[in-house]
């Protein structure tokens, strides 16, 4: 009983509503696979999180377990790429799945509930620098920045991801064989738009195809710290 009390009690926090404004929601990447066995409560965990208002949340399938016998068909070796930036630029030697990591600047392990919880309730109280505005009209996408802060400074890379909010697979072979398994927010398009010198206003227009939504993040070059974001359907 106090199992599933705790438990109930975490998805009531996972669905709570943002308890303070901010000018943009919180980035939680996923890396994750299809050919990892212990990577299904992340992936459930994510679910919870796309939910979430205050919350961006990013799947990124990387391909380094499809050596053991099942192709992970949402993978892509330039999410591994980007997950292995974030260790070399963090310090760290070895990069694992399942990992969330939070605005660019803190990892937890994807299945640590609690821990990424505090993380979430951590960024969220941080000052906003940059606010990004996002009008969408057809396939054009409008965008501008703005510096909230004196002294701001660059360069700040501006990403545009585009994410499928839900798929099932049917896997068939590796660790997870015989398993239909739900995954949230499959990122499946990342692209750098450009660098911004975070001193003035800037506004930048971008054409997307189909129903996706689109995602734009404001992150310190070279994979720092992720300073804005803002999401459009």
């Amino acid at each position: 009983m106090k199992l599933l009390a705790a438990a109930l009690t975490l998805i009531a926090l996972l669905h709570s509503a943002p308890v303070q404004a901010q000018s943009g929601p919180v980035v939680v990447e996923l890396f994750t696979s299809q050919g990892c066995s212990s990577c299904p409560p992340a992936d459930a965990l994510m679910q919870k999180l796309a939910d979430r208002d205050d919350v961006i949340a990013l799947a990124l399938h990387v391909d380094y377990w499809d050596y053991i016998g099942w192709k992970d068909e949402y993978g892509d070796p330039s999410y591994t790429r980007r997950q292995k930036a974030y260790a070399q630029a963090g310090g760290r030697k070895m990069i694992y799945t399942p990992q969330m990591v939070v605005n660019g600047q803190e990892d937890v392990v994807g299945a640590h509930a609690m821990e990424l919880l505090d993380l979430i309730a951590k960024h969220k109280a941080k000052t906003p620098t940059v606010q990004v505005n996002l009008s969408r009209a057809g396939n054009t996408l409008a965008i501008r920045l703005s510096p909230q802060t004196v002294g701001l400074t660059g360069p700040l890379d501006v990403h545009l991801v585009r994410f499928t909010p839900l798929r099932r697979a049917h896997i068939t072979r590796g660790e997870l064989a015989g398993h239909d398994l739900d995954y949230a927010n499959i990122v499946d398009g990342w692209t750098v738009l450009g660098q911004w010198d975070a001193q003035q206003p800037t506004e930048m227009q971008v054409s997307i195809d189909g129903p996706r939504p689109a995602v734009v993040l404001v992150q310190r070059a070279g994979h720092g710290a992720i300073l804005a974001s803002a999401l459009t359907q």
